[in-house]
């Protein structure tokens, strides 16, 4: 099954969590400091936010998968399509364990396929980190919109 991913950076992270638990009918999946996770079934959405990135908005979209052939499977067609990718592999990024690759679209929104490998206990896998005083763009998830640079490929050379 394929999951729907949005992560969204929010001004303030405990309105947030009220608004959309709300919203959702349910509480967050997993909650941080700065972090917090619904697995919606109905639809299949994992939404993410977060006070980790730039100005408040949508920072990245992606797609989830439950296992190594269907993101092997959205890496070919990228592929196929001759969409540029950053292929990270395995990787530790918000609070989880995961491979992963990046797109970008034509108005430079990033996309993420990424099949969850597991749990990790910081935002980026590594050592625990003090919470950021100011929102600021992660090292290990792109910053907003411009996932770790990829360029987006044009079939009219115009963009």
């Amino acid at each position: 099954m394929k999951r729907f991913h949005v992560h969204v950076h929010v001004a303030d992270l405990g309105q947030s969590i009220g608004f959309y638990s709300r919203l959702f009918g349910q509480t967050p999946a997993r909650q941080e400091a700065d972090y917090a996770k619904w697995m919606l079934e109905d639809p299949p959405v994992n939404f993410a936010i977060s006070q980790r990135g730039g100005q408040p908005g949508v920072d990245h979209l992606g797609i989830q998968v439950d296992d190594p052939a269907e993101l092997g499977e959205l890496k070919q067609r990228a592929e196929a399509a001759d969409l540029t990718l950053l292929d990270e592999g395995e990787t530790a990024c918000c609070y989880a364990r995961s491979d992963k690759h990046w797109l970008v679209d034509p108005q430079g929104i990033a996309w993420e396929h990424f099949h969850t490998l597991g749990n990790v206990p910081t935002f980026s896998g590594g050592e625990p980190e003090p919470a950021p005083a100011a929102p600021a763009a992660s090292a290990c998830c792109p910053p907003r919109g411009k996932p770790v640079g990829i360029p987006v490929k044009s079939a009219s050379g115009c963009c």
